[in-house]
């Protein structure tokens, strides 16, 4: 196959077929390159798993994937450093496109609303998105937490200020007066104060807080189509924005170059965002087979979350319980119909993309949302996909990041096993390595 030259001007590589190793054209990395020398890759998840092969780095770039262990020599990279991973699997970076960095539920969440400065929430932001990549999550979506907070730590993380995933970040959702998003359940001047500017009501003025979200620096808009586990208020789990809202919000958004991703629990929520010409969906608890046709027919993303689920359904039902009673209602009314709507959803070929909610669930337990999808119907290969292959395109990012391919960020991490039988192999990561740079090796 002929030589593709990146724009850059300084890679020069060959992609190499499987029986092509010993024909590789020499590689050009300046600063000398690494070589993931791997027992399997699973480069493209869903298709075959190659046997003994070394991924090629340059900087934070892949510049080939070729078979065998040939050597910087052979490869005409003569000063690249040499990674050991003969005895393990290797993959791509795993994509988390549901979390909330900035806090953890637990007993105290109710006062750290009010105690906690975006400052404050920075800083704990820190140490989870640490926590999330050391766990292989080298990409996350964070859909929900104050855009000071959650911005400062996509951009120091950028930076490379503190270690952390690639972040996609909502800020502040986009919800209505008194629904799931905004502020419940404390005094009334207090409430004032916190509500966030995303809040609103009415078409005109739910497109200014899409508009003010994007200027803010969101990448993406989160909406809450529905009401909510975890919002303090007895007001359900059904649809709370109007249909004229919900079109609103996604024709502003979409004219400024953002997808738009729903909370949604109840069915009418669910369906009315789908007509609206939304984008996915977070959850999906009551979905049902007008659900399902509308997910098909425009190609819309579901997000299961099925370890939010999970969780609250155990913490509800703890001697322990911590929740309010209106959130102990919901979830108990909400949590044990998840996994029944995963099943759904992937026997009726309805598109999935992992997401954990983590926040709910403690970070860095990602990878138990693998588990799981596979109890809802999914084969492991699937699973390892949702947080792979269509991650990547759910979040617009393809041409990135999902597999490990020539030009891509070179995120990859590696298990002891094959997670293609094993699914929970993915909760012991190893190896994990982003945009070229090691932050786990044992």
């Amino acid at each position: 196959m002929k030589p593709i030259l990146l724009s850059t001007g300084l890679l020069a590589l060959a992609i190499v077929s499987p029986s092509s190793a010993q024909t590789t054209k020499p590689l050009i990395c300046a600063s000398g390159g690494k070589l993931v020398e791997a027992g399997h890759v699973m480069d493209r998840p869903g298709e075959k798993v190659r046997g003994p092969a070394t991924v090629v780095i340059c900087d934070n770039r892949i510049l080939a994937v070729v078979d065998g262990y040939p050597g910087g020599a052979a490869l005409g990279l003569p000063k690249a450093e040499r990674i050991d991973l003969k005895g393990k699997y290797v993959l791509p970076g795993l994509i988390d496109s549901h979390v909330h960095l900035t806090g953890e539920l637990n007993p105290n969440s109710r006062l750290e609303e009010v105690t906690q400065s975006n400052a404050d929430q920075t800083m704990v932001g820190a140490g989870f998105a640490r926590k999330t990549l050391i766990a292989g999550f080298t990409t996350v979506a964070d859909l929900g937490a104050s855009n000071e907070a959650i911005f400062a730590l996509r951009d120091g993380i950028a930076r490379g200020n503190v270690p952390g995933p690639r972040i996609i970040a909502a800020g502040s959702a986009v919800s209505i007066h008194g629904g799931h998003g905004d502020i419940n359940g404390f005094r009334e001047d207090i409430m004032h104060l916190l509500s966030p500017e995303s809040v609103c009501s009415g078409a005109d003025d739910c497109r200014r807080a899409v508009r003010l979200q994007v200027r803010s620096g969101a990448d993406i808009i989160k909406i809450t189509s529905t009401g909510g586990v975890l919002s303090n208020t007895a007001a359900g789990l059904a649809q709370q924005f109007s249909d004229s809202e919900l079109a609103a919000i996604i024709e502003s958004a979409h004219r400024m170059g953002r997808k738009v991703t729903a909370h949604a629990h109840g069915v009418d929520g669910i369906n009315s965002f789908l007509r609206a010409g939304g984008d996915s969906i977070e959850h999906g608890t009551y979905l049902d087979d007008e659900s399902i046709r509308l997910f098909k027919a425009s190609g819309a993303y579901l997000i299961p979350t099925l370890m939010a689920g999970d969780f609250v359904t155990q913490v509800a039902r703890s001697p322990k319980n911590y929740l309010t009673p209106a959130q102990t209602a919901k979830a108990l009314e909400a949590g044990p119909k998840m996994l029944d709507m995963a099943r759904r959803a992937h026997d009726s070929g309805v598109k999935i993309a992992f997401g954990t909610d983590s926040g709910v669930s403690a970070h860095g337990d990602n990878a138990h949302e693998f588990e799981l999808l596979v109890k809802a119907g999914l084969s492991p290969t699937e699973a390892i996909r949702t947080a792979t292959v269509n991650a990547a395109d759910h979040l617009g990012l393809a041409s990135q990041i999902g597999t490990l391919e020539p030009g891509k960020a070179a995120d990859l991490i590696a298990v002891e096993g094959d997670p293609t039988q094993s699914v929970s192999r993915l909760k012991t990561v190893s190896f994990v390595m982003k945009g070229g740079t090691i932050y786990k090796t044992q």
